[in-house]
């Protein structure tokens, strides 16, 4: 079984399913800087991964392949995420001088009343936090747990493609991952900043404190909504609404009439989330939000958001400060920066 912190593994290859796409992306460090070695964002046939379930893993081990080859990639040990809301995770004290095993052995015995469900039927790791208590002789423990089955239907996908997976991460962790390494390209002075991710049919908010998650809200809204507006409107096939959103060949009532009630649509979703947080915390505000996902780049969407919510809106970009090999096409990469938060933060696992 995978555990989600492992010792450093050489040459990971971070691989990101979502409902539409799969992303491999890989990462090398040369004189201190970090390069992107290769990569790729392959489109998923629709109804293959179903809100982060995964339905068809046949198909998306196609995909994944087909990235593979795209990306003309180094590696074929790979670093996957299990979706945030599929995990648990706990924070426990303990004794600070127990081993390893102990801890491990103890974990399993209290276990029962952190997880609820069967033992045998779940993946658990742990890691001791660096966290200062009162008490010097007792540590804080982070427990994490999924059912093994949300590991394994992952692991499936990446071997059916030739992979072999070494490391099962959560998707908040390789977030915050991946914004340590650029969230000094933020102004100065923003300490508390909100993620929001708009996916197909998933929308999340993470609000960040010191380059840890601090608090996670999913919803079921996203970019599948206006493709499907698009497909009504224009009596086209999803497929073809989907494409003619991407390029923009849409006829002159296009941006009125449907993109924007739907930018509308993403501004109340974002500030029912915001209110949501505000109001389950001691926070009253945020002081940045970053777009991302794959519907971040729709034009005009930052400048509705700052203009409603009255936040600095900018949208992420995780490769700002590094280099990239020569077989990357640097204006494509930029265009799916946003998308590949997740990929960026499992790649880094390479350098633990």
């Amino acid at each position: 079984m995978f555990s989600f912190h492992r010792k450093p593994n050489k040459g990971l290859m971070g691989v990101d399913i979502s409902s539409t796409s799969v992303k491999v992306l890989e990462l090398s460090v040369k004189s201190g800087r970090y390069w992107v070695e290769s990569y790729a964002l392959v489109p998923l046939p629709e109804g293959s991964v179903v809100e982060k379930n995964i339905l068809n893993p046949e198909a998306v081990g196609d995909s994944l392949e087909r990235a593979i080859n795209l990306a003309n990639t180094q590696t074929s040990n790979a670093a996957l995420a299990v979706p945030t809301s599929m995990v648990i995770t706990k924070v426990i004290e303990m004794d600070a001088d127990m081993t390893s095993d102990e801890r491990e052995v103890q974990i399993r015995m209290d276990a029962e009343q952190y997880i609820p469900f069967p033992l045998d039927e779940a993946s658990l790791d742990f890691e001791v936090l660096p966290d200062r208590l009162s008490n010097p002789g007792r540590v804080n423990v982070l427990l994490v747990a999924t059912r093994i089955e949300n590991v394994e239907a992952r692991a499936e996908v990446l071997e059916l493609a030739g992979l072999t997976p070494k490391i099962a991460d959560v998707e908040s962790f390789a977030l915050e991952n991946a914004f340590k390494v650029f969230s000094d390209t933020l102004p100065m002075g923003v300490k508390t900043v909100g993620i929001l991710d708009i996916g197909h049919s998933m929308t999340t908010l993470s609000v960040m404190q010191n380059n840890k998650v601090i608090y996670t809200r999913e919803q079921v809204f996203g970019g599948k909504q206006l493709t499907q507006e698009i497909q009504n409107r224009y009596g086209l096939s999803f497929e073809e609404a989907g494409r003619a959103k991407k390029s923009r060949a849409l006829p002159d009532d296009y941006d009125i009439e449907v993109l924007e009630p739907f930018l509308e649509a993403v501004v109340q979703q974002a500030a029912r989330s915001l209110q949501f947080f505000f109001s389950s915390s001691q926070f009253n505000e945020i002081d940045h939000i970053l777009l991302a996902g794959g519907n971040a780049n729709i034009p005009g969407l930052a400048k509705l958001l700052q203009q409603k919510l009255g936040y600095r809106v900018t949208i992420a970009n995780p490769f700002l400060q590094m280099g990239f090999s020569p077989q990357i096409d640097i204006k494509k990469i930029e265009n799916d920066a946003s998308s590949l938060l997740a990929a960026c933060g499992l790649a880094l696992r390479s350098f633990d």
